[in-house]
């Protein structure tokens, strides 16, 4: 990384048709908090931006599903998304929104300067239509077969399966995502940015003038785009949400989501400078300001191509020095869905969890997906919290503070004459804050968290050798050197912990007392000074920085999570055609009555199955059910249910049970009866 000192750090727009899970975290926003807190620390001037994207064809979709207006979809989830953020200590300078009036403004004067220096083509293209839904079928509104895969899921914009980007047109047997219906196809008028024009520039920008020092997973996805031909992209769509094409002839057309997205960095800027009276333009066009975006594997194409693509048309603008994208994060093994409802839940992990934003940012940091797929489990994110942060972090800094206000009633004591090994500790300390900084300024975030661990490390070894518990009965001189020594170490974790731990560094900075104007030490100070906390200050008193997470709940969340697959499985289960036409005769052979449950009981050696005894008017009789899995015998003493009382007799498990109860699945995998509204007599038939 070069001197700067000027820095736009970017986070991915997230999408506002659901909240932030683990996925979005690991990928995008923790390793691009951990990298901007780090430069404020290093005395640089941060941008970091982002905000909600608003636009594109899964908000209107999504509104239709719900019955509420686009605009709600919108502002629910902005809501949410920007105050997980807030709670979870995401420290970004501006948090906007791609539907302010600042954005509108911004996306279409870039589109109109773009339009009046001629980088567009104008074509009458033929695209997808619903005639039953009277619109054209943009991007997500149409579903059908991969050309490229054979994957039969894949949208009109994209291939999730393969990557592979296309149109709608290019889908094998495509259907409209709103009725179902086979598509026509009908003739519409867009806008293309002629990204062909763009190959030797991205080439020699990124395949040659970056090769270096951008990741391979980045170079390797644009080489493949490069050497595959590229081809100009349509930057409108037909459609009514979003932001209005701003020239003639752009009637009833908006900007494709994915041109007005990024730009939504800028505007953003915009909104943050004006508020803070500063200039945009420092941060978007200064040749010595660096642009950095932290994105997902699947924004790789438009931060790396499409954007720089417009940005180079558009001149004027600064490309940025690195985009370090991650690869994708799995959950137990399966992949993030949030259609499926398969992920960690930022907002409900808070609740879950609360006071504990640091276990899930050390956690995800620890397995970030920085170079390939990685998989979150709950029994390592238990792990990673007992047996690192409480076991290594926590365990010193609370032997420290303990010690120290045992022997000398929370005062730094005054070091005496330092032995090698002491001087060695010392030394060792200066070397963490550059160490940790060369990985994170490579973009190492895993790396550089460990490195963190080591100083925790360190202090406790140094503790575990000199044994001043031990050595106060013999030399209380020597512990007191001892401990002061320990006190620095744990002043240095206190700075060097806070692009990681955030919540962790100003709990430990107030139990030491250094959150103060006379004590303020900066990244680079931990590397320079003598002493960071000098003798005869006063610290506060122990408090446990993380607290052991028990087996329970662990329980708790793979429970929600098996609830979650069995609600999945019952969704996609496919609906049993229709029986065979019978007679009405035919149904009235039928007797049905309303029974109730008198007695229960399990019957030995299996699983499922209970014997009931069922009071069903006529008679009372027993009826064996496969129910054990959803009830227990207690609970459904005085259920009332429906049986077919005319079956014929069957022995099940050495008991003869004399009728059926009905019984319908619920959408988490149990069992429902099939019982009356109100309580109506016994023997009550069924018609």
């Amino acid at each position: 990384m070069s001197s700067s000192k000027r820095y736009t750090v970017t986070a991915a727009l997230p999408y506002t048709n659901g909240p932030i899970h683990i996925g979005h975290l690991a990928g995008v926003y923790v390793p691009a908090d951990i990298y901007a807190r780090y430069l404020r620390l290093t005395g640089n001037d941060v941008a970091y931006i982002c905000g909600s994207d608003e636009h594109g064809v899964a908000i209107p979709m999504r509104a239709k599903k719900e019955g509420v207006s686009p605009q709600d979809i919108i502002d629910k989830y902005h809501t949410i998304i920007k105050q997980s953020f807030k709670d979870f200590g995401i420290s970004f300078d501006n948090y906007s929104r791609t539907s302010s009036k600042i954005h509108h403004d911004t996306a279409s004067d870039f589109f109109i300067d773009l339009h009046k220096k001629g980088n567009f083509i104008e074509e009458i293209t033929e695209q997808l239509y619903d005639a039953d839904a009277n619109q054209f079928l943009a991007d997500r509104f149409v579903v059908g077969t991969c050309p490229k895969c054979g994957f039969e899921e894949s949208y009109g914009d994209q291939c999730e399966h393969c990557g592979t980007s296309h149109n709608g047109t290019d889908l094998i047997h495509p259907k409209s995502a709103i009725t179902g219906n086979i598509p026509t196809v009908k003739k519409t008028k867009h806008w293309f940015l002629p990204l062909d024009k763009y190959e030797s520039f991205l080439n020699e920008w990124i395949l040659e003038g970056h090769k270096n020092d951008w990741k391979s997973n980045v170079l390797g996805q644009v080489k493949s785009w490069i050497d595959d031909g590229l081809r100009p992209r349509a930057v409108t769509r037909d459609l009514e949400w979003g932001i209005p094409v701003p020239v003639d002839g752009g009637e009833g057309k908006v900007l494709y989501v994915w041109f007005d997205a990024p730009i939504g960095y800028i505007s953003s800027t915009k909104e943050w400078a004006e508020r803070e009276g500063k200039n945009w333009e420092d941060y978007w066009k200064d040749e010595n300001t660096k642009l950095v975006h932290f994105i997902g594997k699947d924004n790789i194409v438009f931060h790396c191509i499409i954007f720089p693509s417009m940005l180079k048309a558009h001149g004027g603008f600064i490309l940025p020095e690195n985009v370090p994208a991650n690869e994708f994060l799995n959950l137990e093994g399966n992949k993030l869905s949030t259609s499926k409802n398969w992920a960690v839940w930022l907002h409900e992990y808070m609740e879950d969890f609360p006071n504990q934003q640091d276990v899930l940012r050390y956690t995800l940091t620890a397995n970030a997906p920085e170079n390939k797929d990685n998989d979150f489990t709950w029994k390592d994110f238990q792990a990673k919290n007992n047996n690192e942060l409480v076991a290594i972090f926590g365990n010193f800094i609370n032997r420290v503070v303990v010690l120290t206000n045992k022997y000398y009633e929370g005062q730094v004591p005054v070091a005496g004459e330092f032995t090698e090994v002491d001087e060695d500790t010392l030394a060792a300390i200066k070397n963490f804050p550059g160490s940790i900084g060369k990985s994170i300024q490579r973009y190492r975030f895993r790396e550089a968290s460990q490195e963190l661990m080591n100083l925790a490390r360190l202090g406790n070894k140094y503790l575990a050798d000199e044994e001043p518990w031990k050595v106060i009965k013999l030399n209380e001189e020597r512990v007191k050197t001892v401990m002061y020594i320990a006190l620095q170490i744990a002043g240095a974790l206190a700075v060097v912990s806070e692009p990681f731990l955030p919540f962790t560094s100003d709990k430990l900075k107030k139990i030491l007392n250094i959150a103060s104007d006379r004590i303020n030490n900066s990244w680079n100070d931990v590397s320079k000074k003598e002493i960071l906390i000098p003798a005869n200050h006063q610290i506060g008193k122990a408090e446990l920085l993380f607290s052991k997470i028990e087996d329970n709940a662990v329980t708790l969340q793979l429970e929600k999570l098996a609830a979650t697959k069995k609600a999945n499985e019952l969704e996609n289960k496919v609906i049993e055609p229709q029986k065979e036409t019978i007679d009405f005769e035919d149904f009235t052979k039928l007797d049905m009555r309303v029974g109730t449950i008198l007695e229960a009981v399990k019957v030995a050696k299996t699983k499922k199955l209970l014997q009931l005894k069922v009071d069903v008017g006529i008679d009372v009789r027993t009826i064996v059910s496969g129910i054990a899995e959803s009830f227990s015998p207690e609970e459904i003493i005085g259920q009332q249910v429906t049986v077919v009382t005319n079956l014929a007799p069957r022995k099940i498990k050495g008991v003869e049970s004399q009728g059926m109860i009905l019984m319908t699945d619920t959408p988490d995998g149990k069992l429902a009866f099939v019982e009356p509204e109100q309580k109506v007599s016994n023997g009550q038939q069924i018609s």
